[in-house]
This record gives C-alpha cells, structure tokens and sequence, in this order.
C-alpha cells in the first residue's frame, strides 16, 4: 500500500525502533533539561540548610537538636499538602503546578534569610515544605505523560540527575557565597545564601509556563504522526496494567493496599536521602574539615560518583525490565556504608570514600524505585498513589532528622542515628522484595509492543 505520492504508508504503531528512538530523543531534549535544572534548583534549596547550619550555630546559637527539628519540619509541610497538591494537579493540569510550586518556594527561600530565631526558623521550613509539596510526583506524573514505562526509567535517571547535579554544584556553590559575602551591606554570610538562592526557582517558573505543555497532543513542535505515537505506546502501557483510562480517584489510590507497601518502602528510601542530603556536611565536619568552603567542595564529591552509577543502573534496570533487586540491592548496600560509618566518623578520607559509597547506591536505588509506581499502579490513579507513597516517606522523612539531631545533642555524636537509619532502609529493601511480587510488573520494550 502506498501514498498518493508513491510512498509507503507506514503506521506508527509499525514504524522501525529506529523511528521510535528518534521520536522520543526529541521528546526528551525538548522537556527533560529544563526539568532537571527545575529539580537542581528544588533540591539545592531544600537542603542548602545542610551547610548554612554551620554558620547558623556560630551566629544564632543554633543546636543540632533545632537544626534536625527544622530539617523534619520541612517534610511536616511536605505531608500535609503533598496529597492536596496532586489533587490540585489533576484539575490544572502538571504545567500550572510545577509554576505554582516554584515561584512560591523561591519567595519562601527568600523569606527564610529573616529567620533569625529558632521560632522563624522552624516557620520557615515548614511554609519551605508546604510551598514544594507536589513537585515530585508532580514531576514523575509529567513524565508518565509523555514516556511509556519501558522508556521512563532513563528518563526518571535523567530526572533523578538532579540530586547528584545538586549535590555536586550546591555545596561549593553555597561555601563560595558564605564564605565571600558574609557581612556584605550588613547581612550574615547564611543570609546571602538564602537571598541568592532563592531568585532562580522564580525565574524557572516563568519559563516552565511558556515553554512546557501538559500532553503530547498540545504541543506544536510535533507532528500528528508524532503525537499519534506516543499515544499508541502509552494506551498500549495502560492496555497491559488493565486500568480504566478515563476514571482514577484519590479515594481508589487510599484503598489500594499496593500504595502501602511502596509507602513503607519509601520511608527507607528517605531515611536514606536525609542521611546523604542533611548530614553529609555535619560528617564532613565531625571528621575534622572547619573551614565552610573546603565543606562545600568536599561534600560535592560523593555525588559525581553518584551521578555515572545512577545512570549506569538506571541503563541496566531498563534494559533487563527488572526494578526489584535493582533497588533493594543499592538500598542494602547504601545501609552497609552508613553503618561503616558510624565507626569512621574520626578519618576524613576513609568518610569521604563512605559517603561517595553510599551516594552512589543511593541515588541508584532511588532511580530504579520512583520507576516503579507508574508500572505498578493504574493510570489516573498513578498520581494520587504516587503521592501517598512520596507522603508516607515523608513521615520517615520528618521523623529520622529530628531523632538524629536528638541523638547529636544528646550523646555528641551521629554513630547511633546513622546505625539506626540502616536499619530502617535494609527494612525498605525487605519489604519491596516480599511486598512487590515480580511478575506484578508486567512491562515489554515498546520495540516489541
């Protein structure tokens, strides 16, 4: 069968792999970099605190006790509004709630350099975590729209290049600012790092609303073959998970017991983040490193070592279409490294090895999981449940920082919290592999659907 012109007709159902791997390397050189500098700029803010708390303590007499308090705080926020948020997203769709989210988080970091009492502090952080609430899963559900799942994963990796990319370019980032402006026009150098980070999320906002569009079938720069593709592959997703594509509901997402379990399993993964995110600097520190700067650029790198692994496991878990034991392996490994070290905290090589280690695994693991709750779970109930699995972390999340910094202040070291972080994320591990059987995540290579 041919064209009026003489050419074949070709469907796009039919059409080579080749066609397809173009088709979605346009996609994501169109939306994933301003994406992931988004997911720099959220992270770098979020956990800026992790090196200002070094000056706040000098400053302000602020204690490990009130740092860790304001870290959980932050995720008490993220709790409270996360699911609100997502709900919010399904009637206005990604693109007005990631601007949403952004502008408001840049002007709550700005806010925060009035934070001079513990009382400000704290009321900061918690209006931080309320402003980002959704963002996540807002992001992941983005990608759900325009990836079908055998792709998404290198996409979640690419997305997830964020964290590593923060943690590389915000530490030495944060140093240089301290440690150049501090008393500049009579502010304190913490100060300087909240103003300064806090204008470039409102910026990225305004791009995000002109440049990003909800759907493939709204986007210009594609064509009606290019979009009728793209739809076919992610019906096809819906086709093989058996979900109803037009009715998805929060109240489904809380009665479904496999959000649960991918809940309690991200509780291990955020105990885990925390430990990388907010007390990287702290550990540095406690091995002997004082100077603000020379924190900052050690603390940047572990995660260069995180971001090649990550991709490379991400790359792997595609390729096999396993996700299980790609995650709980990098989670358990992860946990081997914090409990080493809690018996290292005194030697700052033998910490930075530990800490590059773990990040790596980390990051991996935390790539591999967010993969999974858009296989798992049913289409128009993906977002509600991916963001009760992100607030249920959150209850991890709120909690390990407040207990670490108790711990801190009590005992005068972060040996006992970070053992039992372990073991909060070796159980994670457990429960994805007894809670998630393998064959529930029925995924082929869009090449072969």
């Amino acid at each position: 069968m041919s064209t009026s012109r003489g050419e074949p007709a070709t469907s796009p159902r039919t059409a080579a792999p080749a066609s397809r791997d173009g088709l979605y390397r346009k996609v994501a050189w169109r939306t994933m970099p301003l994406l992931l500098v988004c997911y720099v700029v959220s992270f770098i803010d979020r956990t800026n605190i992790g090196i200002a708390q070094v000056r706040l303590k000098a400053d302000l007499g602020f204690s490990e006790g009130v740092y860790g308090l304001a870290v959980g705080l932050f995720f008490v926020g993220f709790i409270i509004f996360e699911v609100p948020s997502n709900m919010l997203l399904a009637r206005i769709g990604a693109r007005k709630t990631l601007v949403r989210i952004m502008i408001t988080w840049g002007i709550v970091t700005l806010l925060t350099s009035l934070a001079t009492t513990p009382t400000l502090f704290y009321g900061a952080r918690f209006l931080l975590g309320v402003a980002e609430a959704g963002f996540f899963p807002g992001a992941l559900f983005y990608l759900a729209q325009w990836f079908p799942s055998a792709r998404r994963t290198r996409m979640t990796a690419l997305f997830f290049l964020g964290v590593p990319l923060s943690g590389i370019l915000g530490p030495p980032i944060s140093g240089w600012i301290m440690h150049t402006l501090g008393g500049a026009l009579g502010l304190h150098d913490w100060q300087w790092l909240f103003v300064l980070e806090g204008i470039p999320p409102i910026l990225l906002g305004v791009l995000v609303y002109f440049l990003f569009q909800d759907k493939p079938s709204e986007a210009k720069w594609l064509s009606d073959n290019e979009k009728r593709a793209i739809e076919e592959d992610l019906a096809a997703d819906q086709a093989r998970k058996g979900g109803d594509a037009k009715h998805g509901s929060m109240l489904r997402a809380l009665k479904d017991p496999r959000v649960y379990v991918l809940g309690l399993v991200s509780c291990g993964c955020y105990t885990l983040a925390n430990a990388v995110s907010f007390w990287t600097p702290l550990i540095i520190n406690s091995s002997g490193v004082g100077n603000v700067l020379s924190i900052g650029l050690l603390a940047a790198i572990p995660p260069i070592l995180g971001m090649g692994v990550m991709i490379l496991v991400g790359r792997h878990s595609d390729k096999t279409l396993e996700r299980r034991w790609h995650a709980a392996g990098a989670e358990f490994f992860a946990a081997a490294c914090l409990v080493a070290l809690s018996f290292a905290t005194g030697n700052p090589y033998v910490v930075i090895v530990l800490l590059a280690l773990m990040t790596a695994a980390h990051y991996s693991g935390l790539t591999v999981f967010y993969s999974i709750p858009s296989i798992y779970l049913s289409g128009p109930d993906a977002a509600s449940g991916i963001a009760m699995v992100t607030t249920m972390g959150s209850f991890a999340a709120a909690t390990s920082p407040a207990l670490l910094g108790w711990i801190k202040t009590t005992t005068g070291s972060l040996d006992l919290g970070l053992q039992i972080s372990a073991g909060v994320v070796v159980l994670g591990g457990v429960i994805l592999l007894l809670g998630i059987p393998a064959k529930a995540l029925r995924e082929r290579h869009t090449a072969e659907a």
